[in-house]
């Protein structure tokens, strides 16, 4: 299993939109940045993400699973864009915030830190072991 991290500004689409899908989940969407789309192509049915609530929040508040692998973007006409389906898995105890990422020295490599503007990101195991502890989940 591979870990992600997906962004979104809460005002387009926030976590309990994400939860009102159920398990039948959502595409996500609307990526228009080849770097992430390059990333979505890589992810597995099962592999695991954080939903990261950008702009306002700034804060890792829930965990997604990915339900479909890469395939066209449903809003995108030209045919270049590819998307994965992700369903929320559970929300976090205690969302984690960016300035706390910043702060923990373990966590200086994640892509979060060092480009903040790609929406779709990996995660190694150990900051997503280390965020999901942070956020009081002890066995994700």
């Amino acid at each position: 299993m591979r870990y992600w991290l997906f962004k979104s500004e809460p005002s387009s689409w926030s976590w309990d939109d994400q939860v009102a899908k159920g398990d039948g989940g959502q595409e996500w969407d609307g990526v228009r940045n080849y770097q992430a789309r390059n990333v979505m192509r890589e992810m597995a049915v099962g592999d695991r993400g954080f939903f990261y609530h950008s702009q306002s929040d700034k804060a890792v508040v829930g965990i997604v699973e990915v339900t479909a692998e890469a395939h066209p973007d449903s809003t995108d006409d030209s045919g270049k864009w590819a998307c994965v389906d992700i369903k929320a898995v559970a929300p976090l105890p205690r969302p984690v915030t960016l300035a706390e990422i910043k702060d923990t020295p373990d966590l200086a490599d994640m892509a979060l830190v060092n480009n903040t503007r790609l929406s779709v990101q990996p995660v190694s195991p150990e900051a997503w072991a280390r965020i999901c502890a942070m956020g009081g989940l002890d066995d994700p």
